[in-house]
């Protein structure tokens, strides 16, 4: 589960070649002040340089620092970005549906996010590039329709420990790197708290069963991974399998 060294090359060729496969020659993405999305934004920044384009997006939830972390990363590489606040829509829905949970609200304003970033795709005759990882997609740890919809994705095969050893090759800046992973859906969110596991002891297991799709919990236990991982993996895995699919057509 290493990083070849070759890694950064291989996925800035990745993201040309398929942008030129689409006859598209401007790219887009969302920047959130995180890990994944700094990633993205440097490797489209090797990629595209100024037909490279960032969107900061903020909401009512998200902190003041991760806009500060996205705009002093911009500005330390020379990455072409805008502000689109999704704040005034947040608030309008929050005061729509006054029983809003955090997470329905989250999951709003991850697909006005999205809404966001094909509406600049549109008007500028750019392609979106998605910003979220293997560990993630494979938990179903993502919006449907929101973060986890892209036209190309250059970080969805590399687990999140993987990401963090390319986000060093990239020399992404230490205070985004050392920030806990979170999707920002309220104060004080953390990914890994939600999980109940670090990605460092999620990471592994998944791999193995990636490897070894045909072993079951106990075949899991038996290889050194606690019980109580192997099943929350195992069933966020299989509850969000349909995440990763395309729309069930009934053919006629």
């Amino acid at each position: 589960m290493g990083l070849a060294p070759a890694t950064a090359d291989t996925l800035t060729d990745f993201l040309r070649t398929q942008a030129a496969r689409r006859g598209f020659k401007r790219v887009v993405y969302g920047l959130s002040g995180g890990l994944d999305s700094a990633v993205v934004a440097l490797l489209c920044q090797r990629a595209f340089g100024n037909n490279a384009h960032a969107l900061l997006m903020p909401s009512l939830s998200t902190p003041p620092s991760a806009l500060t972390h996205a705009t002093e990363l911009c500005k330390r590489f020379h990455i072409s970005f805008s502000h689109h606040s999704i704040a005034p829509h947040h608030a309008l829905f929050k005061d729509n549906h006054k029983d809003a949970s955090l997470m329905r609200q989250g999951n709003f304003c991850a697909r006005l996010r999205m809404a966001t970033l094909y509406d600049y795709a549109l008007e500028h005759q750019a392609l979106v590039v998605g910003t979220s990882n293997k560990s993630e997609r494979l938990l179903g740890y993502g919006t449907i329709f929101g973060d986890l919809a892209c036209a190309i994705n250059p970080i969805g095969d590399l687990y999140k420990s993987q990401i963090y050893a390319l986000a060093r090759l990239l020399q992404v800046p230490q205070n985004i790197l050392d920030k806990p992973p979170s999707a920002d859906f309220y104060a004080g969110q953390s990914d890994e708290a939600e999980l109940g596991f670090s990605y460092a002891e999620i990471d592994p297991l998944l791999f193995a069963i990636e490897q070894n799709p045909h072993l079951d919990k106990n075949a899991l236990v038996a290889l050194g991974f606690a019980p109580a991982l192997v099943a929350s993996v195992q069933e966020r895995m299989a509850k969000n399998a349909f995440k990763l699919e395309m729309p069930a057509i009934c053919v006629l």
